[in-house]
């Protein structure tokens, strides 16, 4: 098959950026001096630019796929979608959730539509399927709810979709992310402290049967009897509690 000069000229960059990977892999390449480098003292700045790298794959992805599209080259553009589609199933941690969750101190103040509709596709995907299909769902949802969050802080759903995202971070696939999953849930009641929802609860849960945090738990336990409306909660926080002080009735 013929390869327009058009086409050679979005290949280049990709092989360029290849081959240079290969080379820096290469362990009988001899380092140059200035190649050398000391101990990172943070690893601040290069989780910020992971985040970016992965934001940057994602879009030069979307870019090649849609490009090949408007030229009619559906194969290359379904190449450009399947790659998409496994990265969207990779596992991504986050190495430092003070900087992937955002501060306690959001305030969920105004009815947005774009918020309203993130939320809205994203809840037309979570928790639908199975097998792959579940996986791939489950990571829309996560996506959505993740630019709302990021799109939106002043939404009146941010609450509502911290509370999405821990659940999907307690049940991810293949590996749950309890940690992240209860700092979600934490926002979710830190950004609106009168929901009804049980995210006090469940992060005590995560809290105290996973994370084996006592302490953490015990405070969340105190939220849930101080502040929760459903009596089965604030039973059950109170016997954890009990339980916690030796005190089991």
């Amino acid at each position: 098959m013929k390869i327009s000069n058009r086409k050679v000229w979005v290949f280049i960059p990709v092989l360029v950026m290849v081959a240079g990977t290969v080379l820096a892999q290469n362990p009988n390449k001899p380092a140059k001096a200035e190649e050398k480098k000391g101990p990172v003292n943070s690893d601040i700045a290069i989780w910020e630019k992971l985040k970016e790298s992965r934001k940057q794959y994602q879009r030069s992805l979307l870019e090649l796929r849609d490009y090949y599209n408007a030229i009619s080259d559906f194969e290359r553009a379904k190449w450009a979608e399947d790659e998409l589609l496994q990265l969207h199933r990779i596992t991504k941690f986050a190495y430092r959730l003070d900087l992937d969750v955002p501060v306690p101190t959001l305030q969920p103040k105004l009815n947005q539509r774009g918020a309203n509709e993130l939320f809205r596709d994203a809840m037309g995907y979570k928790d639908k399927g199975f097998g792959n299909d579940y996986i791939d769902n489950q990571r829309r949802a996560e996506i959505l709810f993740q630019q709302l969050l990021e799109r939106y802080p002043e939404s009146d759903k941010i609450a509502d979709a911290a509370y999405q995202l821990g659940d999907i971070y307690e049940k991810y696939r293949p590996t749950a992310q309890p940690r992240r999953a209860a700092m979600y849930f934490e926002r979710c009641f830190q950004w609106n402290k009168t929901t009804n929802l049980d995210a006090r609860l469940r992060a005590a849960h995560l809290y105290d049967k996973v994370l084996n945090d006592r302490t953490k738990a015990a405070e969340l336990y105190r939220e849930v009897a101080n502040h929760d409306t459903d009596p089965a909660h604030v039973k059950e926080a109170e016997r954890r509690l009990a339980d916690f002080a030796g005190k089991r009735n």
